[in-house]
């Protein structure tokens, strides 16, 4: 079993920026996959950040330029800094990993808020 604990979400301005962190709890190299996805209300999850085994990193569309992916193995963390926020990623906030092809594992979520 894997426990992922996210911190970092909030209410911010739009143009602001925000970091999420997302804690696991054994190292990061047992897992084949992990980043992080959104949900607004009334609205499918999306994938907003995909981090492979590899190192590369898909975006969304609509994050590209503005999210960054990172990852510190020696903390066993994830973050996901979030710059030039619009209304419009609001959202909760899901970081996940993969094991093997199937096995996904969530964090607890949370909330980002984009208003002036």
């Amino acid at each position: 079993q894997v426990q992922l604990v996210e911190s970092g979400g909030g209410l911010v301005q739009p143009g602001g920026s925000l970091r999420l962190a997302c804690a696991a709890s054994r190292t990061l190299f047992t897992f084949d996959g992990m980043g992080w996805y959104r949900q607004a209300p009334g609205e499918q999850r999306e994938l907003v950040a995909a981090n492979t085994l590899g190192g590369n990193t898909n975006y969304a569309d609509s994050v590209k330029g503005r999210f960054i992916f990172s990852r510190d193995n020696a903390k066993n963390t994830v973050y996901l800094q979030m710059n030039n926020l619009k209304p419009e990623d609001t959202a909760v906030y899901y970081c996940y990993v993969r094991v093997g092809v199937g096995t996904h594992y969530w964090g607890q979520g949370t909330q980002v808020t984009i208003s002036s």
